[in-house]
């Protein structure tokens, strides 16, 4: 590959990007515009600024944005009307970022004419395959620099010795090792590596920061929540019409209120490892339950049966980086006609680490309470046609009988 002349980075403003961003420069002698995106993370993105300009970055280089509502709107609420789960309990938050992520990159690439991006994933993870699936499937000429792939600063003493000698600021809680590594959004926290990479080890109680202790300070009392829902998307809490980050973020308070949303979970890498994490998804354990509650009475059962037959694979897709993919969004289409009627509003209960349905109701619901009924149902349903319907099922399970029967004599 030839030298770049610019690269759009994928910049946190923290030690291993400062640390990249310098290197770019240094190796490849080249100008480089950063990228830094807020997706709900919970930090003061300022500094990241601060830190660039330090690095010698023209501030017009510069790009910090907020992108929380796309976030949820395109990317989080799509994936949740699959009701998404990897290997049954993982909810993708790592995962569903990365592409919007790369996409930001490639079109600043784009407007900037620069001719690579970069980006700070190791060669062990899975975020490297993320990030440049997503941007070759958007523009397949582009160049993408890992780093972690190229350079020689294999150990934390090595990084610390070019920070040193280039000049990059050390916060002194990094001339230690860090307890655990963590990945944030506004749909969850991921912590690994460290103190966590004994599965046999419990993760000890500072690693949770978005919820509470679900036994010992959750409340003591349920608290009822009430989601509204049109076309699959939570659209309002408690009546209150709000926009896709502002729900995620107050489904966030209640969930970590209420301690909801922990996974301590071993996963399989695509890269063949496996790899233990600390997952914390306060409001999207809640708006998956409401999804599935509100789907519950809206959804027919072939429909309904046929989404969660392909679930695993499309959750399989976003994991493995294929978002912009045209599997991936042949499914997205089946999945969205399935939610053309799954409009109406889910009450849950929210207790001691668990989120609930307790109540659902739509203007579009299949449910018949005159089909259902233990009491007198008017002629709604003929008791007598199950009759025929379980002859015409039985009648391969008689044949099958028939046979073997008269084999086995």
């Amino acid at each position: 590959m030839s030298a770049p002349k610019k690269v759009v980075l994928a910049y946190s403003g923290g030690l291993d990007t400062s640390i990249i961003l310098k290197w770019l420069q240094t190796e490849y002698g080249c100008e480089v515009i950063t990228f830094t995106a807020d997706l709900g993370q919970g930090e003061e993105l300022d500094p990241a600024r601060k830190k660039a300009e330090l690095l010698g970055i023209k501030p017009e280089n510069i790009h910090i944005e907020d992108v929380r509502e796309e976030f949820v709107r395109d990317f989080v609420f799509p994936m949740f009307r699959a009701n998404a789960v990897y290997e049954g309990l993982y909810l993708l938050g790592t995962s569903i970022a990365r592409p919007l992520i790369s996409k930001r990159l490639v079109e600043l690439a784009h407007e900037h004419g620069a001719d690579a991006v970069a980006h700070g994933a190791t060669g062990k993870g899975n975020d490297q395959v993320r990030f440049e699936l997503a941007a070759y499937a958007l523009d397949p000429a582009i160049k993408v620099i890992a780093p972690w792939r190229e350079w020689n600063l294999s150990s934390r003493t090595k990084l610390l010795e070019f920070a040193e000698q280039n000049q990059i600021p050390i916060a002194k809680d990094k001339r230690g090792e860090a307890p655990f590594s963590v990945d944030a959004n506004l749909l969850h926290t991921s912590s690994e590596g460290k103190v966590l990479e004994d599965p046999a080890d419990m993760a000890p109680d500072y690693v949770f920061q978005r919820t509470v202790d679900p036994v010992t300070e959750a409340p003591d009392t349920p608290e009822y929540v009430e989601i509204g829902f049109e076309r699959g998307d939570a659209v309002s809490i408690n009546g209150e019409a709000l926009s896709p980050a502002t729900i995620l973020t107050q489904l966030n308070e209640l969930g970590r209120k209420h301690g909801i949303g922990r996974l301590d979970f071993v996963e399989n890498r695509f890269v063949g490892m496996k790899s233990r994490g600390v997952y914390e998804t306060p409001g999207g354990t809640i708006l998956l339950e409401a999804h599935r509650g509100i789907e519950q009475i809206t959804l027919d059962s072939g429909a309904g049966h046929l989404k969660d037959s392909i679930m695993p694979r499309y959750a399989e897709l976003i994991y493995n980086g294929f978002w912009f993919s045209p599997e991936r969004e042949a499914l997205q289409a089946l999945i969205d006609k399935t939610q053309e009627y799954v409009t109406g509003t889910v009450k849950l209960m929210l207790f001691k680490g668990a989120a609930r349905t307790v109540a659902r109701w739509s203007d579009y619901s299949l449910y018949s309470e005159a089909h259902v009924t233990f009491e007198e149902d008017a002629g709604a349903y003929d008791q007598k046609d199950a009759a025929g319907f379980i002859q015409l099922n039985a009648l391969r399970l008689k044949l099958i009988a028939t046979r073997n029967a008269r084999v086995k004599k």
